[in-house]
């Protein structure tokens, strides 16, 4: 036994070869006659259309990967054709992975057509490796999916055995006796290593593999050396699972689907007090929370929450999972029923006791978080907001809104510049989120306020004025030329005050062609209402 097999992890490898196809049977749901005809799907390589997938059918008469489309014509003249679309089969691919879940939340994608699954330490709750590889793979065949499955220790062996093997189960330290026989294209290196290969006389992975490494590193690389070792069980390199693995997991599988909204809401309580136990044995509490619930026809709905503070209570996390669910645009639907729930924590926080009898601000901040976080499940956590002040002096820089969940303690600290008591406001109460254009006639230059203006169809003579505050924009921050403004605070004859500004000095900045002073352009920035 090698030295790498020492707790060495177990990947389950699943090989969709037809998954093209598969995909487009199911879509378009054929009838008895239909599938009786010989289906393929192409693709355009070399300037030219070749298969890329076929059925059963298909490969009965003698057709395969890559012939020319007019030649597979020649041989059977039924043949029905679909174009290839590699964005529907990743799509396809992903749900499965997504079904997939239900059987570790390590799931990772081997593109175009294959999974990898590591299901170490979880095999005993399918009654071990080969009744749990039937179970997926009846599962998958009933779908529609041809599928080829593998388990091995390491992800590379797993994938080679699928390739030419169904169903088998390679024990630890028998990673090389089991590949050895099988021919080089099935490591699934490129082409042009392959045809290397057999041009050397080495068709078998056990023929490349009796000689030595260096040998093979010096005509075929590096890489591909690291790759033969893996399939001979003498190396592992890691997957990449689809998603992170959250910090808890906590879950219910149904002996027969529940598909009642009283069932599903008693199993998400008791998941959440499960889940509320396992975090407070290491004193942690969730911020970001996901519940996912896997229907018997293989579809699987994720609704997620997240939380402004550390979450340890039960009824908590039930509060805001009902709110979710009660605002769901798209209402849970059970279909034929769900046969696994399952609630986890994928991002938690230790808990930092704090003095909470005699404080009241404490409580005060909980009861707002609280309601922060049963708004934000209902409505959406980016549309719940709080302001914070930004070190600039760009007016529409000056404020930046973020959500009151991740920032609700910034807000209560932030500080505002303070207004001068007696005086005006020197920035308006309401800013324009894109400045509007107005018409000024004439102006007093070089740096003098407008008598008159129209905005929005109306004109507005100004009676008072006060000004101009001259801004320089931050050229450090601008992809292309910035112009000076220069703002003032007018009031009209019926009483409204406006903010406008002047974009570009004149004679300076503002000049045509011939350098001569150009017209400005003004703008209404704001309202002082």
């Amino acid at each position: 036994m090698s030295a790498f097999s020492k707790n060495r992890r177990r990947i389950l490898s699943l090989w969709l070869p037809r998954l093209p196809i598969d995909r487009i049977k199911r879509q378009l749901a054929y009838g008895i006659a239909a599938l009786a005809n010989p289906s393929i799907v192409v693709a355009k390589q070399n300037n030219a259309l070749q298969i890329s997938a076929l059925d059963d059918a298909a490969a009965h008469l003698g057709l395969d990967v890559g012939l020319p489309l007019a030649n597979a014509r020649a041989i059977c003249p039924q043949l029905q054709v679909f174009d290839a679309d590699e964005a529907a089969d990743a799509k396809a691919l992903n749900a499965i992975a997504a079904w997939c879940d239900r059987f570790t939340p390590l799931v990772a994608l081997d593109a175009p057509h294959g999974l990898f699954l590591d299901i170490t330490g979880c095999v005993h709750l399918f009654g071990g490796e080969a009744a749990m590889m039937r179970l997926v793979c009846d599962v998958l065949t009933a779908q529609g999916f041809t599928v080829s499955a593998a388990i091995a220790g390491s992800a590379v062996c797993a994938r080679t055995m699928t390739r030419h093997v169904h169903g088998h189960i390679v024990r630890d330290g028998e990673e090389a006796d089991a590949v050895k026989p099988l021919p080089v294209s099935a490591l699934g290196a490129d082409g042009a290593i392959t045809i290397g290969l057999r041009r050397a006389g080495l068709k078998t992975i056990g023929d490349v593999a009796s000689r030595a490494r260096h040998e093979i590193s010096a005509r075929f690389g590096a890489g591909f050396t690291a790759l033969l070792e893996q399939a001979l069980g003498q190396g592992d390199a890691p997957i990449s699972p689809r998603k992170p693995l959250p910090d808890y997991i906590v879950e219910k599988r149904f002996a027969e689907p529940v598909a009642t909204d009283g069932v599903i809401s008693a199993t998400l309580s008791r998941l959440a007090q499960m889940l509320v136990v396992a975090m407070a044995q290491q004193g942690k509490g969730a911020r970001r929370l996901e519940a996912c619930f896997f229907r018997t026809d293989g579809a699987v709905r994720a609704i997620a929450v997240d939380t402004g503070q550390p979450v340890t209570r039960a009824e908590m996390i039930d509060r805001l999972f009902r709110e979710r669910l009660d605002a769901l645009s798209d209402p849970l639907d059970p279909g034929f029923g769900f046969d696994l729930i399952r609630l986890s924590a994928s991002r938690t926080e230790i808990v930092v006791q704090q003095q909470r009898d005699l404080d009241a601000n404490v409580h005060d901040n909980d009861e707002l978080a609280a309601l922060i976080d049963r708004i934000a499940a209902r409505i959406g956590g980016q549309r719940v907001v709080v302001h914070l002040p930004q070190d600039t002096h760009i007016p529409e820089r000056a404020v930046m809104a973020a959500p009151a969940q991740h920032h609700l303690a910034a807000a209560a600290c932030a500080v505002w510049p303070e207004r001068v008591e007696g005086e005006p406001p020197l920035r308006p109460l309401r800013l324009f989120e894109k400045p509007e254009p107005i018409k000024v006639p004439f102006a007093t230059v070089p740096d003098g306020p407008p008598h008159h203006f129209t905005w929005r169809r109306a004109t507005h003579a100004v009676v008072r004025v006060e000004g101009p505050e001259r801004i320089a924009m931050e050229w450090w921050k601008q992809n292309d030329e910035v112009l000076t403004r220069d703002y003032f605070r007018v009031e009209d004859e019926a009483g409204l005050r406006f903010w406008i500004y002047r974009d570009g000095l004149y004679g300076s900045e503002l000049v045509n062609a011939e350098g001569k002073p150009a017209p400005s352009n003004w703008f209404v920035h704001g309202l002082f209402v």
